[in-house]
């Protein structure tokens, strides 16, 4: 218990510490395929997290470690204004927009401010939607939430440690948008913070973050695949398609656990996902999968870090046949890590927005044909 206390502190510390040091006040060049290019949309938002879009336009945006909640006007436009619109919450990092109301999940419980679009400069007291998630420490008790399209509302709840049996945790929650029928829909997951559904097949995708210390190149983090309910994906016993876990192996079997759709690179720290669903990028993206990687903290100084990008999976009849770069520059050539994307949002237009919370900016990458 003291260890894995021991572990969270310094894991939050590290994140403090990655967001308040200064960047480079210049903008980041980005490595993107033909025709594609980067600008920076917002600034000065300081820990930006999760991302959400109102019915009105307003873009709002989470933070982990300084408990504010931001609300962009007119983001699209050439003077983006933007309001802290909520202060002093308990990691608030994952949102989600849903019948004129914003939903924030906190690390125990989940609100929600009715009609907010009618009130970013003075928002009302918000409502409690479920005033008891599952909660044991500090560790991965920052959600990710988001609503499918029967109008119910997910949330990732994360393992209290690193490794160890998590009775109740390390699940994907779903529930009525008004908190009821609160059910578990799948196990064994230890820290998702992204996630989306299949625009065709309705299916639930998510990525996972894996353990850490087994090693540089193990094991892979991951996407998943929920194609039904009620499945375990392998936490804490098994990680990646068959890696057994050396301490708790005899506890359970990688045959009980669902293999990941995409095994990812080990320790790039998935984060947000999306399916492109937009009209601005070529065909060849339509339904594709973006994710950002957020990127490692303690691989060895000889395997050097990964992650630190927006990787692409291709998909082809609803199974992942490629993983590559898409968006590469928040790393520099001396593995300097210039800015960390955290989360992902297909904007009306098409574009593709990214949160970066060390640099306190969003991105938009926009496309245009060549020739």
């Amino acid at each position: 218990m003291e260890l894995t206390v021991r572990f969270t502190v310094i894991l939050l510390m590290m994140q403090l510490f990655i967001w308040q040091v200064s960047a480079d006040e210049a903008d980041l060049h980005f490595d993107l395929p033909n025709g594609f290019a980067a600008t920076v949309l917002v600034r000065d938002v300081a820990n930006a997290r999760s991302l959400a879009l109102g019915e009105q336009g307003t873009l709002f945006i989470s933070t982990q470690v300084i408990g504010k909640l931001y609300a962009v006007t007119d983001a699209f436009s050439s003077a983006p204004r933007l309001i802290t619109i909520a202060t002093d919450l308990d990691m608030p990092n994952g949102i989600a927009f849903f019948d004129g109301a914003l939903y924030v999940a906190e690390a125990k419980r989940i609100v929600r401010y009715r009609n907010i679009e009618q009130h970013l400069e003075n928002i009302a007291e918000s409502e409690v939607v479920v005033a008891e998630l599952p909660f044991k420490n500090k560790m991965h008790a920052w959600k990710y939430i988001g609503f499918d399209s029967r109008d119910r509302l997910y949330v990732s709840i994360g393992a209290p440690c690193n490794i160890c049996e998590a009775p109740g945790l390390a699940v994907m929650l779903r529930m009525n948008a008004d908190g009821s029928k609160l059910e578990t829909i799948a196990r064994g997951i230890r820290n998702s913070v992204g996630f989306d559904w299949h625009p065709t097949t309705g299916e639930l995708w998510f990525t996972d973050n894996g353990r850490d210390m087994l090693g540089d190149n193990v094991p892979p983090d991951e996407l998943n695949r929920m194609h039904q309910e009620g499945l375990d994906y392998g936490f804490p016993y098994c990680h990646g398609v068959d890696i057994a876990d050396p301490k708790l192996a005899e506890l359970g079997h990688c045959a009980d656990a669902v293999p990941p759709a995409q095994s990812l690179g080990p320790h790039v720290a998935p984060l947000g996902m999306r399916f492109y669903t937009g009209s601005m990028f070529p065909a060849e993206y339509h339904q594709q999968v973006f994710i950002a990687e957020h990127g490692s903290w303690n691989r060895s100084k000889s395997a050097g870090k990964t992650g630190y990008r927006i990787s692409l999976v291709r998909l082809n009849k609803n199974r992942p046949v490629s993983y590559e770069p898409f968006m590469e520059g928040f790393m520099n050539d001396d593995q300097q890590v210039l800015g960390r994307p955290v989360d992902l949002l297909i904007a009306p237009d098409g574009s593709l927005l990214v949160s970066d919370d060390k640099r306190g900016v969003i991105y938009r990458v926009t496309y245009h044909k060549q020739g």
